[in-house]
């Protein structure tokens, strides 16, 4: 059964960081396509991060971009995203996806995953 756990959610102060992980199980990242996503209170979940299977390389929302950094460890079978300088408005749970489907370019940001993981909470707060 393909499973994805995070972890490494908390409470953070602005300006703050955090690294998130999701390891995975019964199956191998290697040619997936992975992503981050979040949803904050009352707001559709966006995508915020991820890597294409097509062509290996890493997209960023707007909101984050220059301050988050996806990476995946195949040998852990393990991928993280890095946050550095959190603003409130990161406040959120987090949640990590994978999928064998080929996504290229920025569409891998998009709702195109079918692995999830459970979701783990980042508050910003002072």
């Amino acid at each position: 059964q393909e499973q994805l756990v995070e972890s490494g959610g908390g409470l953070v102060q602005p300006g703050g960081s955090l690294r998130l992980s999701c390891a995975a199980s019964g199956f191998t990242l290697g040619a997936y396509a992975v992503g981050w996503f979040r949803q904050a209170p009352g707001k559709e979940r966006e995508g915020v991060s991820c890597i294409s299977n097509y062509d290996g390389i890493a997209r960023y929302s707007e909101s984050v971009k220059g301050r988050f950094t996806i990476s995946s460890d195949n040998g852990k079978n393990t991928f993280y995203l890095e946050m550095k300088s959190l603003k409130s408005e990161a406040t959120a749970l987090y949640y990590c996806a994978a999928t064998a489907n080929w996504l290229s370019g920025s569409s891998c940001l998009g709702n195109h995953y079918n692995v999830w993981g459970q979701g783990t909470p980042v508050t910003v707060s002072s």
